[in-house]
């Protein structure tokens, strides 16, 4: 008999989560300061720092319809590194490419820190660009 491995029960906690726009679920996966890293050049890119930003980036995220399928995941003693296709559903244009993540898990099994990896940043910015604004001056800068 094998048993699954509980980092990689997490992620799919978490996908599960997000398919359902589940915030609160995703915040059981989360630690209250996660770091969540997302690439490119766009509004939505940048260190998003502790659980209510993460949270306030995927409230963006579900306006574009974003879904995802995982397609691999593995597991060492500190990371999950997962694999997926993302896409969207919403707005000007689509995302439809494969992305790698690194999930960090702190000593509490909880995440603390994940690196978002676009298999076609370009798509990303363009999408992001063509779907999200940035807040008005002077808000932007506040």
């Amino acid at each position: 008999m094998t048993t699954a491995n509980p980092k990689i029960e997490a992620i799919g906690k978490f996908f599960a989560a997000y398919a359902a726009y589940d915030l609160d679920a995703m915040r059981e996966v989360l630690t209250d300061d996660i770091e969540w890293t997302i690439p490119g050049h766009h509004p939505l890119a940048g260190t998003k720092h502790g659980v209510e930003e993460v949270a306030a980036f995927f409230t963006q995220l579900s306006k574009g319809g974003f879904q995802a399928e995982p397609l691999f995941l593995e597991a060492n003693q500190e990371y999950v590194v997962d694999i997926h296709r993302g896409w969207t559903t919403e707005g000007i244009g689509k995302v439809d490419t494969m992305w790698a993540l690194v999930w960090h898990f702190n000593a509490d099994g909880k995440v603390d820190r994940v690196f978002n990896l676009s298999g076609d940043q370009h798509q990303m910015d363009t999408f992001v660009w063509s779907n999200y604004s940035l807040a008005p001056l002077p808000d932007r800068l506040a």
